[in-house]
Order: structure tokens, then sequence, then C-alpha cells
């Protein structure tokens, strides 16, 4: 047996905003997992070294190029291998969090997968960026695009049987309907099911319209529209403490962030140039 090592580390806990979806994030040195299934679908995604996975009576290792997925109730096991570190990440569905995703797919049922590792490099992009945005817990609305549209890609490229998930109608009067509840109600808490039912749509659907008719995803359009709402506050000099709440954004960090990002500015160097280009033409 392994003995323990006192660097190992493993955090666990529960989404905030998604029943029956919870997450680990572990990193070992030592550890080694006898066999044993969950009654969740798991994802692991590693993030650095590796191990070995046992699965179906097969052995293979798990590293930053594959994904893993595993069946609800599927037996497996896995160790260190000749590996120094194991730092990865999971996420596990229970029925709730499958059901949501179900919906928000539009499939009456998951698919299910005949192989556990998966040599997708966008998927282990996808799914590394969703779980480090559920860590943070910042943006309900992105982790839900994020979830979705991941957990959409995974069973449409690599489940079987399970439902068709049905792609979005290129109907440019669905997409009007959600850009004008976006841009009515951005400096609310929206999320993103309430966008998609305005459009009459999944919420995996509006994501593929979005991305097909205007380039971007719709938390990024949701962004845009926000960060347009910032300069015209900032503008009519609006105390830049007041402007993040009033356009939706988690803090005024957050909105700093996507500003400097987008513009290549803080929203304080645009607030002053503002206040100095008013001076100037009442001088």
């Amino acid at each position: 047996m392994a003995r323990s090592d006192p660097r190992n580390r493993s955090d666990y806990w529960w989404d905030r905003h998604m029943t029956g979806l919870s997450l680990l994030r572990a990193d070992f040195t030592t550890h080694a997992y006898p066999p044993h299934s969950h009654e969740a679908f798991v994802v692991a995604v590693t993030e650095a070294g590796g191990s070995v996975i046992r699965s179906r009576g097969v052995e293979e290792e798990a590293h930053r190029s594959e994904l893993f997925v595993f069946n609800p109730a599927e037996p497996h096991e896995g160790w260190m291998g000749r590996s120094e570190r194991w730092l990865y990440r999971s996420l596990y569905l229970t029925r709730d969090a499958i059901a949501a995703l179900e919906t928000a797919l539009g499939v009456e049922a998951l698919p299910y997968f005949l192989t556990n590792k998966l040599a997708d490099p966008d998927l282990i992009e996808a799914f590394l960026a969703l779980h480090r945005a559920l860590e943070q817990g910042r943006d309900p609305f992105r982790e839900r695009e994020l979830l979705v549209g991941s957990f959409g890609v995974l069973f449409g490229r690599h489940g079987s049987g399970g439902g068709r998930i049905p792609p979005a109608p290129a109907d440019r009067t669905r997409l009007a309907r959600a850009t004008a509840l976006m841009h009515g109600r951005h400096g609310e808490a929206l999320r993103l099911e309430e966008v998609a039912a305005e459009a009459n749509l999944t919420v995996f659907q509006l994501i593929g319209l979005f991305k097909r008719t205007t380039g971007l995803t719709p938390h990024a359009f949701l962004t845009q529209v926000r960060l347009n709402a910032v300069c015209r506050l900032l503008r009519g000099d609006t105390p830049l403490a007041e402007v993040a709440a009033a356009t939706g954004f988690y803090d005024q960090s957050a909105m700093t962030r996507h500003f400097k990002r987008c513009y290549g500015m803080t929203p304080r160097q645009f607030a002053l140039a503002a206040q100095e280009g008013r001076a100037v033409m009442a001088s």
C-alpha cells in the first residue's frame, strides 16, 4: 500500500446553481482508488501528471491529452502508476443534474459511452474551463453556457444511443427576440434558460444559434451589451461604484476585467477621458 503524503489534497463541493452536480479537484502524489462506482455520470480531466485507470478489464493511462468518462454505476479504479503527481478535476452528475441537462439539450435520455478514454483536445479544454468557472462560482450565466455546451458536444461526438440533440433553426426572428431580452434586462441577473425560453429554443439550440448568426456565444453577446451600457453610464458621469450593479456585472472587478480585455483600458480611464472631454467642450 502506498504511504500517505501530507501534500495530498482534495477539494469537493456541490454546485450552488445546479442541483445534483458536484465537483472534485484533487492533487495527489500517492493516492490509489480501489474498485468502486458512482451513482453519478462522471467526467474526469487530468490537469497535470497522470495515473492509471482500470475499467471494463482494460488499463489505460490518464494524462493531459485524454478525457475519461464513466457511466452511472460503472466500476473503475485508479492509481499513480509511473507518475509522481496526479492533478485532476472531476464532475459528477446525479439524477437531478442529468434531468436538467436532458431538458437543456432537448433529449429524452442521455447517451451511453462504450469507451472510457477519449482523446479530444477541444473537449478537454472545454471541461477544464467549465470546472474552473464552476470553482469560481461568479457568473451563473457563463457557467450554464459552458456546462450545456461542453456536455452537448461530448454527447454528440462520443455518446452511443440516447436522444439526438436537435440543432437550432437558423431563425433571425428567434435571435431578435433573444437579443431584445438581453438589451432590455441586461442589468438583472439574467438566466440562460430565460433567454432560451424567449426564443422558444433549448439552451443548447440557443448557444448554436448565437454562434452561427453572431459569431459570439450568448454570454459573450450579453457581456458586450453590458459593456456598451457601462460606456453610456460613464459618459454620463455615473460613479464607478454604481455602474457595475446597474449593468449586471457580478462586481466592479469583474466589470473592470471585461472592460479592459475588450477595450484595452480600465473603466476609470474611460471615465476620466469623458470628464476631460466635457470640460473641453464647456470651455
